[in-house]
């Protein structure tokens, strides 16, 4: 089998990579999809955390906008997030991988207080370690979170899941002359104002020197891909 270039990673998956074809919730054979995905690295050696976000469920953003006090928005999301963190746990530990969920904000009964000594040793004993609930604070981005706890943890990279396989100029959905990039440096992303994270989350990145990598989740067998050096998606460094 062969060996990872990268000995820790850090996922960021937004709630909308759950949804599949759902118009809401999580759709099974997308979990079903991303179990395998990390399956195969973890058997490959390599740790993984996740950082999770919840607009599957809930998206703050759009709510205060209609009036609503964003704070309390905020909170509501990260609640969400915590919904998703529940739901990968339970289907890693069905299929026999062992696995812990940590939140920035205490949830007795329901997850571990983020404690980031433990995640390293939960880590190093090949457990796949969920982050929820954001940073635990308002007005940062589930992207924040994972710089954040990606810078942390020590992971040798970001690895940033979306539903197009890397960073393009413009949307590539909308527009057929829109250019993908192989590779950026943090710079270009924010004098470009690149749709990759927020500036909050490039800018950690950049002052930190992690590097990202975006790519396209649903394709299949794409991580272990990714940990064996294949050159997938977008590299930001």
């Amino acid at each position: 089998m062969t060996k990872p270039v990268y000995r820790r990673v850090l996922l960021k998956l937004s709630g909308e990579a759950l949804l599949g074809n759902e118009p809401f919730g999580i759709d099974s054979k997308t979990l079903s999809h991303i179990n395998q995905n990390i399956h195969e690295i973890v058997k490959m050696g390599a740790e993984i955390a996740i950082v999770i976000g919840g607009g599957n469920f809930f998206r703050g953003e759009l709510l205060s906008k209609n009036g609503f006090d964003r704070v309390t928005c905020d909170q509501m999301g990260m609640l969400a997030t915590v919904m998703n963190g529940l739901v990968l746990r339970d289907s890693f530990l069905k299929n026999g991988l062992p696995c812990h969920i940590m939140s920035s904000i205490s949830i007795e009964g329901f997850t571990e207080r983020y404690n980031r000594s433990l995640a390293v040793s939960y880590l190093e004993n090949k457990a796949v370690v969920i982050f929820v609930a954001g940073t635990g604070n308002p007005l940062f981005s589930t992207d924040s979170a994972a710089s954040l706890r990606g810078i942390e943890i020590g992971a040798d990279v970001i690895l940033k899941a979306t539903k197009v396989d890397g960073v393009y100029s413009k949307d590539p959905k909308l527009h057929a002359d829109a250019e993908r990039f192989d590779h950026l440096t943090y710079q270009e992303v924010i004098e470009r104002h690149l749709a990759v994270m927020d500036m909050a989350a490039i800018s950690l990145c950049q002052d930190h020197a992690m590097p990202l990598r975006v790519f396209d989740m649903n394709s299949k067998g794409i991580l272990k891909r990714i940990i064996t050096g294949s050159n997938e998606g977008t590299l930001i460094s």
